[in-house]
């Protein structure tokens, strides 16, 4: 006679892993029935003037208008003078 091909320790971990897949199905189902999130609103974040995080947006009458041009960008040039040509020689 041949020996059985499905012994007690192949049943026991065939029950444990059909048991674990169950659990876990149940618990991603309860964790979608139970999920309290709002949407793309709940998510999103606005941002202030002074950089502080806000959730609700900024008033836009608070706001203040600044000229772009009146923005320097880099570093500005330096004038020569008398003091400068002393300090190079």
């Amino acid at each position: 006679m041949a020996k059985s091909k499905e012994t007690f320790s192949k049943k026991e971990k065939e029950k444990l892993k059909a048991k674990k897949k169950k659990d876990k199905l149940l618990r991603s189902e309860e964790r979608k029935a139970n999920s309290g999130g709002g949407g793309l609103d709940s998510m999103m974040a606005y941002v202030d003037e002074f950089g502080r995080i806000l959730d609700a947006p900024v008033d836009p009458s608070t706001r203040v208008e600044i000229d772009a041009e009146s923005i320097e960008i880099g570093i500005p040039r330096r004038e020569e003078t008398d003091e400068d040509d002393a300090a190079d020689t």
